[in-house]
């Protein structure tokens, strides 16, 4: 089984969340997207963030319709900040060999990936790929990145894959431009403004009903 990691603060999850990863899932011949929300996200400040046990539930809504995605509790369980290469060394232990895991990062958090734990162990440990949104960029700013900062030696095969030798293949995949983000549905919110279209009804209807972001 292929599976995609997707973690994420989901504060809320939103439409551009499901429609991104349904790209994904189906360009990157994903069998399954684990999609699991953080705890105490490291490297994102706690300000206006609903609880996890809230964005838990948001995410087991918004996908409970959709085939191939599942919704793990993993860095819930955990005490402390949730660090990606705990959570794959932990998903690794439980599904053993019965899964291939690639790890999903949008291009913003591959590329701040030098400020996170053991983050060169990251690469060492399954394949990574990059979501890229918006219209297709040159393959430059990546090899200069990966040149620099996660190994020597990776190099350009076909048009976005990168391979190594020793290291897991870095895929850059293209996604479609969806502009929601979950900062503009929580200042929505904050204003009194409509959410609607954005998130899934399911989400919409938790938000109104447990009076989250005002």
């Amino acid at each position: 089984m292929d599976a995609g990691l997707f973690g994420g603060t989901f504060n809320p999850v939103h439409n551009g969340h499901l429609s991104i990863i349904q790209y994904v899932k189906a360009h990157c011949a994903l069998d399954t997207i684990i999609l699991y929300p953080s705890a105490l996200p490291p490297h994102k400040p706690n300000h206006n963030l609903a609880s996890a046990q809230d964005r838990l539930a948001m995410v087991k809504g918004a996908v409970k319709h959709l085939n191939g995605f599942q919704v793990s509790d993993i860095e819930l369980q955990r005490q402390g900040p949730s660090f990606t290469i705990d959570t794959i060394s932990q998903f690794k232990t439980i599904f053993g060999k019965d899964a291939r895991f690639h790890l999903l990062l949008g291009s913003d958090a591959f590329f701040d990936t030098p400020s996170w734990k053991q983050a060169r162990q990251i690469f060492g440990a399954l394949p990574v790929i990059v979501m890229q949104r918006g219209e297709k960029t040159g393959m430059a700013p990546f090899a200069s990145f990966i040149d620099e900062h996660v190994a020597k030696g990776y190099k350009l095969k076909d048009d976005n894959l990168f391979v190594h030798d020793r290291l897991f293949a870095i895929r850059i995949c293209n996604v479609p431009r969806i502009d929601i983000s979950s900062t503009q549905i929580r200042n929505r919110i904050k204003s009194g403004k409509s959410i609607s279209g954005l998130v899934p009804e399911y989400v919409e209807t938790f938000i109104r009903t447990k009076d989250l972001y005002k």
